[in-house]
């Protein structure tokens, strides 16, 4: 399963900042800092599609989109209760998205009338066609369209649904 942490760099990376920093006055690196300060801010908006669980459950996330090889399912993202992950990053490339949804609980899912491949752990596949016959299963995902917006976010409520119109 995917998860919603990110990696932490590797102690080499902070070895060659280190080594790369020896150089530097004080002034010199509180002057880097504030450059670097004023050029980003941990509450800048950012291209990326978002899902966010507003559950008190666990629940588990597939993201599908067309991609240059076709269209393409990944999943799966594990969202503990009322938390967001970024399951697409970057300025989003194609107008809709589609998403599929699992209370770990079992107790409801988020789905829609696009089927789309899925498999029992960590996936992405490439293609929507024969599930059952390439050893996946089929789900349907709903769609969303992001009118072309470089970024989107899902809430997820505690009432699952089902798509119930796509315009």
């Amino acid at each position: 399963m995917l998860s919603t942490q990110k990696r932490l760099p590797s102690a080499s990376s902070h070895k060659a900042f280190a080594i790369a920093g020896q150089g530097l006055t004080l002034a010199g690196t509180l002057a880097a800092g504030l450059f670097v300060a004023a050029f980003w801010s941990p509450h800048e908006a950012r291209a990326e599609f978002r899902v966010c669980n507003d559950t008190a459950n666990l629940v588990g996330v597939a993201v599908g989109y067309r991609a240059e090889e076709g269209w393409t399912s990944e999943g799966w993202w594990q969202l503990p209760a009322t938390t967001c992950a970024t399951v697409v990053p970057g300025p989003l490339q194609s107008r809709y998205y589609y998403l599929y949804a699992e209370d770990a609980s079992g107790s409801g899912r988020w789905t829609g009338y696009t089927n789309m491949c899925v498999a029992e752990d960590e996936f992405e596949i490439t293609g929507v066609q024969d599930c059952f016959a390439r050893g996946y299963q089929q789900m349907g995902f709903s769609e969303y369209d992001t009118g072309r917006e470089e970024s989107w976010t899902v809430q997820l409520s505690d009432t699952p649904s089902t798509q119930e119109s796509q315009n």
